[in-house]
């Protein structure tokens, strides 16, 4: 009787062993992919102020645009003199996953909307920059911000303030100002200001007592100078 309890519970063990446990499926389920399409549109609301081609981008958490009181990168540079998107938008950094240009330019009382689609549940964050053009650095920006949690049909509305790059002085000079005010220098990659993104302080202009000013009263902005829709669509 003993030997065959002993036969029994070897033969027990064995099928045991044979049997699949959950060890064996532990292997990570990947996140389920979550595509949302939204509408991104920026209004301009300054009197005489022109803004460059819009720069979106999509990211996850490993991007930033900028940071306050940091330097700012050679390619948001190049939007902030110049009005020039192409450095943002073939920028090749961590956590980037689309990148989209505006049609044109937005006049003042004007817009401009683009469509994008995006996986939110790697990349929930979308940044949009574009240049005031008759400034010497000054850009309307938002960054980072996050459209995990929008429904569809649901908008978010964002007063874009007024940076200054901290690249370029801000001397208004008609060799400097690349907008139709001047069209001057856009792009210069010395930087003689205190290279560091900040709020603007605004323009002075001749109307106010700058003699050098190529800008009048009407180039003037108070911040915010455009607005930000989303609207999650799909």
């Amino acid at each position: 009787m003993k030997n065959y309890r002993l036969l029994l519970l070897a033969a027990s063990v064995g099928l045991l062993a044979g049997c699949p446990t959950d060890s064996d499926n532990d292997d990570p389920t990947p996140p389920e992919e979550t595509l949302a399409t939204f509408n991104v549109e920026v209004k301009n609301t300054a009197a005489n102020q022109p803004l460059s081609p819009l720069a979106v981008i999509g990211h996850s958490s490993d991007y930033q645009l900028f940071t306050i009181g940091q330097p700012a990168s050679e390619a948001l540079e190049m939007l902030a003199e110049s009005g020039d998107n192409s450095a943002l938008l073939s920028e090749q950094a961590n956590g980037i996953s689309l990148q989209v240009e505006g049609s044109g330019v937005i006049l003042p009382a004007s817009s401009d909307t683009v469509t994008v689609t995006m996986d939110t549940s790697v990349s929930p964050y979308l940044s949009v920059a574009s240049m005031l053009v008759n400034t010497n650095d000054g850009f309307v920006a938002e960054t980072a911000t996050d459209l995990a949690s929008l429904a569809v049909g649901e908008s978010v509305r964002i007063a874009m303030p007024v940076w200054d790059s901290g690249t370029e002085a801000n001397d208004e000079a008609a060799d400097t100002i690349p907008g139709p005010a001047a069209g001057g220098e856009g792009f210069n990659s010395e930087r003689d200001d205190n290279d560091r993104v900040s709020f603007h302080a605004g323009v002075i202009s001749k109307d106010d007592g700058l003699d050098t000013s190529v800008l009048n009263a009407t180039h003037r902005f108070l911040n915010p100078a455009a607005q930000l829709i989303i609207t999650r669509t799909e």
